[in-house]
């Protein structure tokens, strides 16, 4: 489909937001901001809860696409996820069908499929449609994210990609993150073209770059048109060094959500 002029980008004050917010102009698009605190240097950008119903239609009126990526982001209470990341996530979708947004990228995570063990030596890829397995509240979040997306796609013919994100940080600072760590380069290229492909429906995707020790199955981002160009392993051998080589006596290790298995970050952070 033709390149979408005008984006809403929600979380637009948010780590990953911030990044976007310097990548995604380059592929011409046209950002309306979104966020719960003010965006700095951005007087122009809304600043509401996702609860704000009202709001959420005036964000979301005229716009071409939708790249969500607000709400909670590590864990928290299930009350606190419950109103951010579930009712949030559901009001913007409610105000995408009544303002006729075609097309969303919703930002889920790897921890969607958390308790799923890691590939070790020739093992296969771990693909999309391997069993969910949420490793937090905030993966069950992100598993109910998938869901509403794929029933908006069924009932009303509202496009969605579900971007399950690794770690995107400048660059990874641990060795389970070298498998799972997508640059800020690659996800703008990323969202450019879940953004952008023909006909996705509800398509799910992993989201990292090209890593040599790359856990997942990237073929259903590729077939959107992604092209990562960067690898975490140039990375490797300074963090082998400083933390040695994965454990998989340890359950942080052993599965794929790492430290959210057994000690997760907490929200506020």
């Amino acid at each position: 489909m033709p390149a979408p002029r005008t984006v809403l980008l929600t979380g637009a004050a948010g780590g990953l937001g911030t990044l976007m917010r310097g990548l995604l102009p380059a592929y011409g698009y046209e950002l309306r901001l979104f966020d719960v605190h003010p965006v700095d240097g951005e007087p122009d950008a809304i600043t509401a809860d996702l609860a704000d119903t009202d709001a959420l239609r005036e964000a979301v009126r005229g716009v071409d696409a939708i790249i969500h990526l607000a709400g909670i982001s590590l864990e928290s209470t299930f009350d606190k996820i419950l109103r951010a990341n579930i009712q949030g996530t559901y009001n913007l979708y409610e105000a995408a069908r009544a303002e006729g947004v075609a097309r969303t990228v919703f930002a889920s995570s790897n921890h969607a499929v958390g308790f799923t063990p890691r590939p070790r030596g020739d093992d296969p890829l771990i693909p999309v449609d391997t069993p969910r397995r949420p490793d937090t509240y905030y993966g069950l979040s992100k598993c109910f994210g998938e869901d509403l997306a794929q029933l908006y796609w069924d009932l009303h013919g509202l496009e969605t990609v579900s971007v399950r994100i690794g770690s995107c940080f400048a660059e990874p600072s641990t060795v389970r993150m070298l498998s799972v760590w997508l640059s800020p380069e690659d996800c703008a290229r990323l969202f450019h073209a879940a953004l952008t492909a023909e006909n996705v429906g509800h398509t799910v995707v992993y989201g990292s770059s090209a890593n040599t020790r790359l856990w997942w199955d990237l073929t259903s981002a590729r077939a959107l048109g992604y092209e990562p160009q960067d690898d975490s392993e140039q990375y490797a051998e300074k963090l082998v060094a400083a933390q040695g080589p994965l454990d998989p006596a340890r359950p942080d290790h052993a599965y794929l959500g790492g430290q959210f298995i057994t000690d997760p970050p907490r929200w506020p952070h």
